[in-house]
């Protein structure tokens, strides 16, 4: 029987994650879990221990962990999408080590900062001559942002296969609602539950777009070369106001304001999940489960859910 979890304003442990490929990450304070649906048929999950560094106090300090925990996202993502593409293919043994995972963020990093940060400056800048103001030509550019991240998230949600990861995105946001609402962890109570949250990547991506709107025109038009240093500088600012917005709005869902406030990234996230399918919230359930044992120091972190296996290694590699 599924455990009656409390919801996160009564619990130290705050549970978010994401899609993988044909499976769910769902990450705690000190642990991750992986579930995995195998072209057999059977659940594979796989756990570990986030590296302290990431999981420690500065967790807990406003404006430095929204930075800790993009970091953190960043290397996690990564990690699971390699481990679940490898479960899924069941190709056991193969994961990134440090130094490629590393490499692997620092180019994810590199080729957003240039997609949604650099490219609209250029353009904007291009067309300068006929724009009447700095102030017309930040929000232009803020603007263009807005549109590159959209149309991005629209055509690879075309995608046959992103599409099947969308499902299980709804299905993960599904999930973490049912604990944070403190019902059992089973199919039909979880599928009552919608599939956006207020703490979706999704919703701090576009904040993100939002807030350095805002940054951009505090900053005014200085030299395209210093320009081109405040947008990449500026980010790690830029995403730790918006990491700040999106645990608030959170943690006041329910306020009229708030609501207003993040309806857009709840509309965006028609695109990015999809109504998932009852093996697709099992999986979720499963890595949901082995998630909360692992945080709630069980001594046995195996969470059976129909057929499942544990891989688990003593402490993490991230």
């Amino acid at each position: 029987m599924a455990r009656k979890s409390t919801s996160p304003l009564n619990s130290p442990t705050v549970y978010g994650g994401q899609a993988v490929i044909e499976g769910v990450m769902i990450r705690g304070r000190h642990y991750y879990a992986l579930a995995v649906r195998r072209p057999s048929g059977e659940i594979s999950t796989y756990w570990s221990r986030i590296n302290t560094y990431l999981s420690g106090p500065l967790r807990d300090i406003p404006m430095v962990r929204g930075i800790v925990i993009l970091i953190e996202t960043l290397l996690l993502g990564i990690d699971s999408l390699n481990r679940s593409a490898n479960m899924a293919m069941e190709e056991e043994g193969q994961s990134l080590s440090g130094w490629s995972l590393i490499a692997m963020m620092g180019f994810s990093l590199s080729v957003g900062m240039g997609l949604f940060f650099l490219l609209p400056l250029l353009v904007v800048r291009s067309m300068d001559g006929f724009i009447p103001s700095d102030g017309l030509s930040n929000a232009l550019e803020g603007l263009l942002r807005l549109t590159i991240f959209v149309a991005y998230i629209f055509l690879i949600g075309l995608m046959p296969d992103i599409k099947r990861v969308f499902a299980y995105h709804g299905a993960e946001h599904m999930s973490v609602h049912a604990y944070e609402h403190g019902v059992p962890l089973e199919i039909d109570q979880v599928r009552v539950y919608p599939k956006a949250h207020n703490r979706c990547g999704t919703a701090f991506l576009l904040v993100v777009m939002m807030v350095a709107i805002v940054v951009f025109i505090l900053v005014g038009r200085p030299s395209l070369p210093i320009s081109i240093i405040s947008r990449i500088i500026l980010i790690p600012i830029i995403a730790s106001i918006s990491y700040e917005i999106i645990r608030f709005s959170g943690f006041h869902a329910k306020n009229l304001l708030v609501r207003a406030f993040m309806y857009p990234s709840i509309a965006l996230q028609s695109i990015t999940t999809k109504i998932p399918d009852d093996g697709q919230i099992e999986v979720a359930i499963c890595a949901m489960k082995l998630a909360i044992s692992l945080e709630e120091g069980c001594s046995d972190a195996t969470v059976l859910n129909g057929s499942s296996d544990t891989n688990s290694i003593s402490s993490g590699g991230t």
